[in-house]
């Protein structure tokens, strides 16, 4: 059984976690295999938007303990390649995470790294780390507190609990909060599909702005932001965005 899945319909990419008798824990083979679907993402032009998720009990529990005995040092740790959580934040289309159950650890590390952040009310989020005398080295510490303060994020990252799905919507980690599996799987897709019919270069550009946001002043992301116009006023797809609104028609973007 693929431990990693991955399928595309019309311009929708998900990737899927199946792994579900070790709740998606994560094997250094998996962290390949979702690096390889990121590259074939980021590859295809016809893939506008991005699902990640883990199916509807478990999202992710993180790193698979057990092999990180396959390490023979700190250091070969430390240099390992292809690190899950980077690999969601490489991925250039936007990308929604889609949490049902445990989000725990390096699951947590990767549902941050998302753009945005979609559950049922069965999410369970925790950076447990510090329980086994360690703390995660996939963004915990930096992005958690851009998304909810740094007072949350150093309770939810210190005290190494579990916080139910209606916690997290409160505290801002979750974006979207739905009653059931079901209902958060046709939310989400229906957003997908939404954030799929819009113009791919522009909001790939909207997505690097709103990164970029996070990391310097605002002048100098305003500057910012006024040069990535002139990205956008240069492609076929606002041409194609303009003439629509005068023809009062769809547009149809090709992401040239």
């Amino acid at each position: 059984m693929e431990t990693i899945t991955y399928k595309k319909e019309g311009y929708v990419a998900t990737i899927s976690f199946n792994r579900p008798e070790k709740m998606n824990a994560i094997t250094p083979d998996m962290m390949v295999q979702l690096y390889d679907c990121v590259e074939a993402i980021n590859a295809d032009m016809d893939i506008r938007a991005v699902v990640v998720t883990g199916g509807e009990k478990v999202f992710c529990a993180g790193s698979d303990i057990k092999k990180l005995v396959t390490y023979d040092t700190p250091w070969d740790f430390h240099n390992r390649q292809k690190d899950y959580p980077t690999s969601i934040r490489l991925i250039r289309k936007p990308v929604i995470a889609m949490v049902n159950g445990y989000c725990l650890g390096g699951g947590l590390e990767m549902a941050i790294s998302a753009d945005m952040r979609y559950a049922s009310k069965t999410a369970k989020f925790g950076a447990p780390e510090i329980n086994h005398g360690w703390i995660g080295g996939g963004g915990g510490s930096q992005i958690l507190p851009r998304l909810v303060g740094p007072g949350l994020a150093a309770e939810m990252l210190l005290s190494g609990r579990t916080y139910d799905a209606e916690e997290a919507k409160e505290m801002g980690l979750v974006d979207r909060l739905f009653e059931t599996p079901e209902e958060l799987e046709e939310k989400t897709y229906e957003m997908a599909r939404l954030l799929a019919s819009k113009a791919p270069i522009a909001a790939q550009v909207i997505k690097k702005a709103v990164k970029v946001s996070q990391n310097i002043g605002l002048d100098a992301g305003l500057d910012y932001e006024n040069e990535l116009v002139y990205i956008t006023f240069s492609t076929e797809d606002k041409e194609e965005g303009q003439r629509a609104f005068i023809e009062k028609r769809e547009p149809v973007f090709r992401g040239r």
